[in-house]
């Protein structure tokens, strides 16, 4: 009886082993691997934290944060203006087609066609770290709210 009880062991793991494999995955579907990057592609960095400047070459802001859609296309930019150190800065969004993206003295150089004195009289917006998402500064319980005021995501 004691030989017994090892083969059984044996018999019950190898019957179980195709029910394991065949288990629906909750994954999706494999990975794809890229052997080369888009030519076209450019990185979130040559955005995040980068100053803004108006059509003047005068600094209005810096990048905070990029909304993307579900298809991962960029719609909008968050840029605080004003304040000095963080402290007073206000957070727009603005659409993402705005920026003009040029190169100057060898660096990525973002300009928005418009003054500083003008996002500064634009609805702000607070990041909501308990909804992760941007609300009006005027109330957080307003997480409802549409995130781009007067504008329209891209089709």
């Amino acid at each position: 009886m004691i030989r017994l009880a090892p083969a059984a062991a044996i018999v019950v793991l190898m019957s179980m082993a195709p029910m394991a494999q065949s288990a629906p995955s909750k994954l999706g579907p494999s990975a794809r691997f890229m052997p080369t990057v888009p030519v076209d592609a450019t990185t979130v960095t040559n955005f995040y934290k980068q100053s803004v400047y108006d059509p003047s070459n005068n600094k209005i802001g810096e990048i905070l944060d990029l909304m993307l859609e579900k298809d991962g296309r960029i719609t909008a930019a968050m840029v605080g203006v004003g304040g000095f150190l963080g402290i007073g800065e206000k957070n727009v969004a603005i659409p993402f087609d705005a920026l003009t993206v040029s190169q100057k003295d060898k660096q990525r150089h973002l300009t928005l066609n418009t003054a500083k004195d003008a996002l500064k009289s634009a609805p702000g917006l607070t990041y909501d770290r308990a909804t992760a998402i941007w609300v009006s500064d005027k109330s957080l319980s307003n997480a409802k709210m549409p995130l781009f005021m007067g504008t329209m995501p891209r089709e």
